[in-house]
């Protein structure tokens, strides 16, 4: 019993904290060819309250999550993460911001970043 009460009060199970942290929204960033895709995970945030922007080699994503309680409840473990979040991707590349294409379907946006013309190899024809 003794080690199974010291065990439990090591996991953090019984901490003070109440809330768990992290990069909020996890975002996961692939090369596609020349382009590039970024997947982020966004569960339960209406599409309405988010913001995305482009720039040089950069997208800026905000927006904000709610989790609505009853009144009078109390909270004993809170694990998902809610209010107002910031996130910048930057790229190794110039990118297109006119060319971006954004989806966003149950909880899930995803991102189609063409890199700029003018950033792209070019082959050179020798003589």
């Amino acid at each position: 019993l003794q080690r199974a009460l010291e065990s439990a009060l090591a996991s953090g199970w019984l901490g003070e904290a109440t809330a768990a942290r992290g990069a909020f929204p996890p975002i996961n960033v692939f090369q596609q060819g020349t382009d590039f895709v970024a997947i982020v995970e966004l569960p339960g945030v209406s599409k309405s309250n988010l913001e995305l922007q482009a720039k040089d080699n950069t997208i800026r994503i905000s927006g904000q999550k709610s989790v609505n309680y009853d009144e009078g409840v109390s909270v004993h473990r809170r694990e998902r993460i809610f209010g107002n979040f910031d996130r910048t991707i930057t790229l190794p590349v110039q990118i297109d911001p006119e060319g971006i294409k954004a989806e966003y379907r149950d909880g899930v946006l995803a991102l189609f970043i063409p890199r700029a013309e003018s950033d792209k190899p070019r082959n050179i024809k020798i003589n």
